[in-house]
């Protein structure tokens, strides 16, 4: 999948649980755990803001589009 998930890396960062930022964005940790290993096939732009908010970043912090052919990051 071309668009790669960087919400593990956000929550590194922050030394933030799964549960907790499920719990403040309203999610359950099941579907946190189906976006950060790319499973989801769309994501409401309400449940992207509130995970901006959360981490405090931007949607390009969270998701990143990678070239299939090279695997190479896109700036």
């Amino acid at each position: 999948m071309p668009i790669v998930v960087r919400i593990d890396v956000e929550l590194a960062k922050r030394k933030m649980s799964v549960g907790e930022f499920a719990e403040r964005v309203g999610l359950t940790p099941a579907n946190v755990a189906v976006l950060k290993n790319g499973r989801a096939k769309a994501v409401r732009f309400s449940t992207l803001e509130a995970m901006c908010r959360v981490l405090d970043c931007q949607p390009g912090d969270l998701l990143e589009w990678v070239d299939e052919g090279t695997g190479e990051e896109i700036p």
